[in-house]
């Protein structure tokens, strides 16, 4: 009857202090100690060790479910084989997320459709994630679209502030946001309040200098691409659609991956002098 009441009362406490996993696991391990002789000390680490493991794994799971990442996009299904102006080793060390994200640094992919940007992109973020960073991805169209909604409602900085908890925000298709006053405007607000507090990862087809085709106005223009590209690494993807390739490898050669990548126009990477990883 004491035993029973104790254990009641452990239960109780150990709901308290939010400790699911030990309380979940704390009888068959005590158990086990008990017939083998454990000290106290061995008993409580390794009860600590699966607490501390398995919410690790459901904050993991917590900021995947957040993240909306595209899903099959990871590191091993990339081909950088088809993309060799991109460096696996800097893209690992970049996904350590170390001295660029604390730093408030970014990062951009440029080239045409098909080229791989947006599958680089959710790769490097669920890679991120897997290092305890959070993350999320949206098509730049979807995100404005949603801060118009909440400027109309005057909850336009409330919801900014809210991307404060993402450590990377990656903004997809960049170029297709409609050249309207209101949708650029408020990309601008976005680019400007995270500067330099937060990361962004941006993927676009168009070269900077195209980019007045994004922001009617030459100034904003000018203002946002000098916030993006101060401590930015700009990898340039300028290779033949990877789609396109696929469905003439499909053609000619059966269902499977393109038999061989084609020959890069411009192989050249650009970095800033403030790079996020080498």
């Amino acid at each position: 009857m004491i035993q029973a009441i104790d254990t009641t009362k452990l239960t109780l406490m150990l709901n308290e202090l939010r400790l699911p996993t030990i309380k979940q696991m704390w009888p068959s391990f005590a158990e086990r100690a008990d017939k083998e002789g454990w000290p106290a000390a061995r008993f409580l680490a390794t009860i600590a060790e699966h607490e501390i493991a398995d919410r690790d794994r459901r904050r993991r799971e917590r900021h995947l479910a957040e993240a909306k990442l595209l899903p099959g996009k990871t590191l091993d299904t990339f081909d950088f084989d088809a993309v060799p102006m991109i460096s696996k080793a800097q893209v690992m060390a970049i996904c350590a997320g170390d001295g660029w994200l604390g730093n408030g640094a970014n990062l951009i992919l440029f080239g045409p459709p098909g080229g791989g940007k947006s599958h680089l992109s959710s790769a490097i973020g669920l890679a991120l994630i897997e290092n305890g960073w959070r993350v999320l991805f949206a098509r730049t169209s979807d995100l404005v679209q949603k801060l118009q909604v909440a400027r109309r409602e005057l909850a336009l900085e409330n919801a900014i502030n809210r991307l404060d908890r993402f450590d990377l925000l990656i903004l997809d298709d960049l170029a297709y946001v409609a050249k309207d006053q209101a949708e650029t405007s408020v990309l601008f607000e976005l680019i400007s309040a995270i500067y330099e507090r937060r990361s962004l990862l941006i993927t676009a087809n168009q070269p900077f200098g195209d980019w007045n085709k994004v922001f009617p106005d030459p100034a904003m223009t000018l203002a946002a691409v000098d916030r993006l590209v101060h401590h930015a690494t700009i990898f340039e993807m300028n290779v033949e659609s990877y789609r396109r390739r696929t469905a003439i490898d499909r053609k000619q050669h059966g269902p499977g991956r393109p038999a061989k990548s084609a020959t890069p126009k411009n192989t050249a990477m650009s970095l800033s002098d403030n790079q996020p990883a080498t």
